[in-house]
């Protein structure tokens, strides 16, 4: 009696492939802010026009909600959700600088290439931050407008009522929602989309590579989250003119961060002194 072979599984059945992710010292985010600072000089057009951008929606941002800083305190929270992402192009160039590739004018044309849509897994992971910014901004507005004994439309308004008012502990709630919030997407990108811009790896596969590399890591991201809100704060203290070099700044360190937390494929180390 003749008997039918079984039916192959389909490719995508069983685990997801694993990348390694290594341990790094407590420091090593100050060496990343070192690299990333040297790429932002060798390359600086496409870092300071993707900072300018940054520094000019914020701007229009506040113009906007200027008498509503109810909603500008989540506004300017929920960027840092979405900045990794407006950072891919950034990613790129670093990819480039990093292999000696690149030189001249090719920056801003690299940068650019890296936005135009090619499976969809950029796109899909951005959409997720998108999605999750807009709900920390609506849910800071809400916690603000619903329990804020007074009004609150103006950064002075929001020291003397939230903060300093101690109303119902407005401000140590909207603090633990935020962070509730930000610690977990924060292990999901801290390497998640340099991996899906580097590599063919499905989002769910660069987003637990993230989130393992930062549970194997917890001193350094732990210093390099303190790193980027103290930047970006002093960056918008600024009148938001510090983002133009904070933004590009970030950015090309966050990619050297990728590169040190998580192993790279057979031949595609970095070369050194890079």
């Amino acid at each position: 009696m003749k008997t039918t072979p079984p039916p192959t599984p389909p490719a995508h059945a069983g685990p997801l492939p694993s990348l390694g992710v290594r341990q790094v010292p407590p420091l090593q985010p100050l060496q990343w802010l070192l690299r990333g600072g040297r790429d932002l000089l060798r390359c600086p057009l496409p870092g300071l026009l993707h900072g300018l951008a940054a520094a000019a929606f914020g701007a229009l941002l506040l113009w906007w909600a200027r008498d509503r800083f109810w909603l500008l305190a989540g506004a300017f929270s929920g960027f840092l959700l979405v900045a990794p992402i407006v950072a891919t192009g950034l990613y790129a160039v670093s990819r480039r600088l990093e292999r000696g590739e690149l030189a001249g004018r090719e920056g801003l044309r690299i940068a650019l290439a890296a936005w135009r849509p090619r499976d969809g897994r950029l796109v899909r992971f951005g959409v997720l931050l998108a999605l999750a910014g807009t709900g920390w901004v609506l849910t800071s507005a809400s916690l603000i407008t619903g329990f804020a004994p007074a009004p609150v439309a103006s950064p002075a308004d929001f020291l003397r009522v939230v903060i300093a008012g101690g109303e119902a502990y407005l401000f140590e709630i909207w603090i633990l929602l935020g962070s509730a919030l930000a610690a977990p997407i924060f292990a999901s990108t801290v390497a998640a989309i340099p991996v899906l811009l580097d590599r063919s790896s499905p989002v769910l596969e660069a987003v637990l590579t993230s989130v393992r590399a930062t549970l194997l890591n917890p001193l350094p991201m732990a210093l390099w989250a303190t790193l980027i809100l103290g930047l970006t704060l002093a960056g918008m203290a600024l009148v938001l003119l510090g983002l133009v070099v904070v933004v590009p700044w970030l950015a090309h360190a966050s990619w050297h961060a990728y590169r040190d937390l998580v192993e790279p494929d057979d031949g595609d180390a970095p070369p050194r002194g890079c």
